[in-house]
């Protein structure tokens, strides 16, 4: 896990560059709460798939860490606008009151639209140099956080509190909120690397796998995890009576498909013709992980 762990702090640490300096004192303060969000921790398992899968085929991954950092404001900015009232109404995120119980719930909101806009503006800078492949990842990622990916499967768990759904519903719901992103993360990598049709097409059906396999662990930890290691508040989904895998298949069903899901992964990296060390090693962190 030691190259995953310098990953991660690469990407901490052209966060904390980017945002050096940002704003005047007009608008100094949206870039406050801004900051406050994506440098409050979190696991950056979103641009960290993307730097593997990148290295992969590449050895300099610093020339495409700006890709894997708007990724993770877009993550950051769903989690924001997660949080906020109109939505889950969470008061803990990342083991700190939740962006709009500091800055206000105006400022929350603009906060998570100016996170995603800033990805746009990275990405789009980022195509504008790299051409025909910087456009291409960049397509991903957007339909990935788009109306036909994450929104979709917010609009789903929104219209589905209180209710029963189906497990088509469940899965599709899923499929996007959490899935799409990390799926692109994935995608975007090779697509970047320049990767064969082919292994970009095994890297499709791992992500696709794995997005559900983290969705399915996520409601297990939800249930009996613990807050302070989660940085979250635990039985949220049953407070807000919500479906998940647990309350359709159950905890014992739940972890038997986390593990099915985990040796499918494992299973289709094996038919990709390059070291799959360190995405072997995270897709088994994530199995077993307790935040």
């Amino acid at each position: 896990m030691e190259n995953i762990k310098i990953l991660k702090k690469e990407v901490d640490s052209w966060i904390e560059n980017y945002f050096l300096d940002k704003g005047c004192k007009y608008n100094k303060r949206i870039y406050e709460a801004m900051e406050y969000s994506i440098k409050a921790g979190g696991k950056r398992i979103r641009p960290i798939l993307l730097l593997i899968v990148y290295s992969m085929y590449k050895k300099d991954y610093s020339k495409v860490l700006n890709m894997a950092a708007s990724i993770e404001m877009i993550h950051t900015y769903s989690l924001i606008h997660d949080d906020l009232p109109a939505m889950d109404n969470d008061d803990l995120r990342r083991g700190k009151p939740t962006n709009h119980k500091v800055f206000g719930e105006a400022i929350g909101i603009l906060a998570g639209d100016a996170l995603l806009n800033e990805a746009m503006n990275i990405m789009f800078d980022y195509s504008v140099k790299n051409k025909q492949l910087g456009i291409e990842a960049s397509m991903e990622i957007s339909k990935a956080a788009g109306a036909e990916g994450m929104i979709a499967g917010q609009v789903v768990d929104i219209l589905s509190e209180n209710k029963s759904i189906p497990i088509e519903k469940l899965n599709y719901m899923h499929e996007n909120k959490t899935g799409a992103l990390i799926k692109a993360s994935i995608k975007a990598g090779a697509i970047l690397s320049n990767a064969p049709k082919e292994d970009i097409n095994n890297f499709e059906k791992f992500g696709k796998k794995l997005g559900m396999a983290f969705q399915i662990r996520d409601d297990i930890l939800d249930v009996v995890g613990n807050s302070k290691t989660l940085g979250k508040n635990v039985k949220s989904d049953e407070e807000n009576h919500k479906t998940t895998f647990v309350t359709v298949y159950g905890l014992d069903k739940c972890n038997e498909m986390c593990e099915k899901l985990t040796k499918e992964c494992l299973d289709i990296l094996s038919n990709i013709g390059k070291n799959t060390g360190d995405l072997e090693k995270l897709t088994l962190f994530l199995l077993k992980r307790e935040f």
